[in-house]
């Protein structure tokens, strides 16, 4: 259902909170849908954003929404490649989804959760407790991998030939081999939620559940500690040429280096679209623009060049509800902002003075 928020109303909340209304959220429209947003991905020719109560809406330029009713609880994690679509809810379900609403079941671990899902070319893995259960277009059954607690994060490396698991104590990757998978260990103390390989393959990071984000230079396990966060982080990604590690987490968007041999080791990171004293939640790399967009608690987003330099442009103003999950059109044309309370801005993203500098 179309929202029935006047922007009276918005205006009024956002001088009290901090940043106006925008003129990409004039341009946009609003939705509220009742239940909070748990995630989103762009997947095939459109952007699907996941809920609280377990549906699913799929948003393309031009068109209406559509809504697939998926999971029988919240969605808990979602993830996509190409045109394939993977969620993992606390009804214990593993769902694939293609975006004109075909459903598949991978997997059904009854009362346990499905915490994290990851996917790309030909491979799904998702997780349930210490239990990693891995689909390959190669074989008819899922393999499945135990690990020593349960798992917070996976992510494939971008061919495909690795998975990371992280957990407490550090990070498992499992290596696909001619024959089997093969395992090593990245330790570190401390539980490890949402991680990720480098672009091109040479490093390793994770969120850990302290303020901090954790890598290691993968050919010797060598420790990068990235510590001093005010909040803890809850999302991150890779933006810019160089390329940059993209952190939430704190009043700004932290942006580590991590070209060359060292990457960030003995490096201070880049800061960009600092937003008051507010704290940044969701972050999403514009790429091929040097930018990002950095989400906040307040329901602010902000699109900054990767240049402390430049000022940054206000997308979204503020609402009272923090970013939760943000994601772009294949086009690039258009961009989806979900928020705690339930609220979906899809916003038509234009050219330089189609923004409003009001930060």
């Amino acid at each position: 259902m179309q929202s029935g928020v006047t922007s009276t109303t918005v205006d009024r909340t956002a001088k009290r909170i901090g940043i106006s209304e925008t003129e990409v959220e004039r341009r946009g429209l609003k939705y509220e849908l009742g239940a909070p947003v748990t995630g989103a991905a762009t997947v095939g020719d459109a952007v699907a954003v996941g809920f609280g109560d377990g549906s699913i809406r799929f948003f393309r330029p031009g068109q209406k929404p559509s809504v697939q009713q998926s999971h029988l609880g919240v969605i808990l994690c979602m993830a996509a490649y190409q045109d394939v679509l993977v969620t993992g809810g606390d009804d214990g379900r593993c769902l694939k989804i293609t975006p004109n609403g075909i459903m598949q079941e991978l997997a059904d671990f009854d009362t346990k959760w499905v915490d994290c899902v990851a996917a790309t070319q030909g491979l799904v893995a998702c997780s349930s407790g210490k239990n990693v259960q891995l689909w390959s277009a190669r074989q008819s059954k899922p393999i499945n991998f135990v690990h020593s607690s349960t798992v917070g994060g996976l992510s494939f490396d971008v061919r495909g030939q690795r998975l990371a698991v992280a957990h407490y104590g550090g990070v498992t990757v499992w290596e696909r081999t001619k024959r089997k998978w093969k395992s090593s260990t990245f330790a570190w103390k401390g539980f490890h939620g949402a991680v990720t390989f480098s672009p091109d393959g040479k490093y390793l990071v994770s969120a850990m559940q302290e303020n901090a984000v954790h890598g290691w230079r993968i050919r010797d396990k060598a420790n990068l500690a990235m510590s001093g966060y005010p909040a803890k982080v809850k999302s991150f990604a890779w933006a810019g040429d160089t390329p940059f590690l993209v952190t939430s987490g704190a009043d700004e968007a932290i942006c580590w280096p991590f070209d060359g041999k060292n990457g960030p080791m003995e490096r201070s990171p880049l800061c960009v679209a600092h937003n008051r004293k507010q704290i940044a939640t969701c972050v999403l790399a514009l790429q091929n623009e040097d930018a990002v967009f950095a989400g906040f608690r307040d329901g602010s987003v902000l699109l900054a060049k990767l240049d402390e330099t430049v000022d940054p442009i206000a997308i979204r103003g503020s609402s009272g509800a923090e970013i939760t999950a943000m994601a772009l059109s294949p086009s690039k044309s258009h961009l989806a902002i979900g928020d705690a309370k339930g609220n979906v801005l899809w916003a038509p993203l234009g050219t330089g003075a189609a923004y409003e500098r009001n930060v």
